[in-house]
């Protein structure tokens, strides 16, 4: 049973064509306006069909669903961006990266990497009740990952100096850009999840270090609210989807030319660097 009902007050059409407007810049690797700045009514629910249309556009393309991510679930992130609750994107086939592999940088707009732990599930997740012990009986399996994230607007818009919203960040794919997963795989009660440590290194420099207790008190719980809300709007996370659990660590900037290592301890490690421009590599 539907609980939810949408408060929207974009148009199917305009969804659309925002949600087109955004795919452009991503292809294009262009920043754009932000989403609110050209629709300032737009609301939570309207950013979360921008997303919609954003997936149907890919999945016409042969990209294939393969998981979600969640946001915003620290309470510091929570403050920064003025809401109450996390968010949540889509994570298609194309945007898995392996570790150990060398990425192009320009093809991202302002990427930027955080720490988290992804959840692989065994079998489909019953959103009617969720709680941390329904999420570790559904999974199969959980392993070190770090989400590569993007920004598709202007973060900061150059001309006003305006920040963008959550409702901006959600229309943009809750900035997702990709997934990269290495390290061991160990099943959901083979660890103390909320004791995940992880060192995040750029250049051999520590940059960030956290606990996955960060996330909601425990990884699971954001899969817990992603699971009630699916199900309030009729869906269900599906057996076979990673979900990242959420960042245990602030967002770390990327730059051309960088080499990442993340050490998750008893859980593993592995490296992700990041190639220079042509532009670069041709003036040296």
């Amino acid at each position: 049973m539907i609980q939810h009902e949408p408060q929207r007050n974009l148009s199917k059409d305009q969804a659309a064509a925002e949600a087109l407007r955004l795919d452009n810049a991503e292809r294009g690797r262009l920043q754009v306006t932000q989403s609110t700045l050209l629709h300032p009514t737009m609301t939570l629910d309207d950013a979360y069909a921008v997303q919609g249309h954003w997936y149907r556009l890919k999945q016409a393309r042969g990209e294939r669903l393969v998981g979600h991510k969640i946001g915003l679930t620290s309470r510091a992130m929570q403050l920064a961006m003025n809401i109450n609750t996390p968010d949540s994107g889509f994570l298609t086939d194309q945007m898995v990266f392996e570790a150990g592999s060398q990425l192009e940088t320009d093809r991202f707009t302002d990427p930027k990497l955080e720490v988290e732990l992804a959840f692989v599930l065994g079998h489909d997740l019953d959103g009617a009740e969720p709680s941390v012990e329904s999420v570790l009986e559904a999974t199969d399996y959980v392993t070190p990952a770090l989400e590569l994230l993007a920004a598709r607007s202007h973060r900061r818009d150059p001309e006003t100096n305006r920040t963008r919203t959550v409702v901006d960040t959600i229309s943009d794919n809750a900035a997702n850009a990709g997934i990269i997963v290495g390290g061991n795989k160990v099943g959901p009660r083979e660890v103390d999840l909320e004791w995940v440590h992880a060192i995040l290194r750029r250049n051999g420099t520590i940059e960030e270090t956290g606990v996955a207790a960060a996330v909601l008190d425990h990884p699971a719980n954001g899969i817990v609210w992603l699971a009630r809300r699916y199900h309030d709007q009729g869906l269900q996370l599906k057996a076979g989807e990673i979900i990242l659990a959420g960042s245990f660590t602030r967002p770390v900037d990327v730059h051309a030319g960088d080499q990442f290592s993340v050490d998750f301890n008893q859980l593993g490690s592995f490296e992700l660097a990041f190639s220079r421009s042509s532009l670069e590599e041709a003036s040296q």
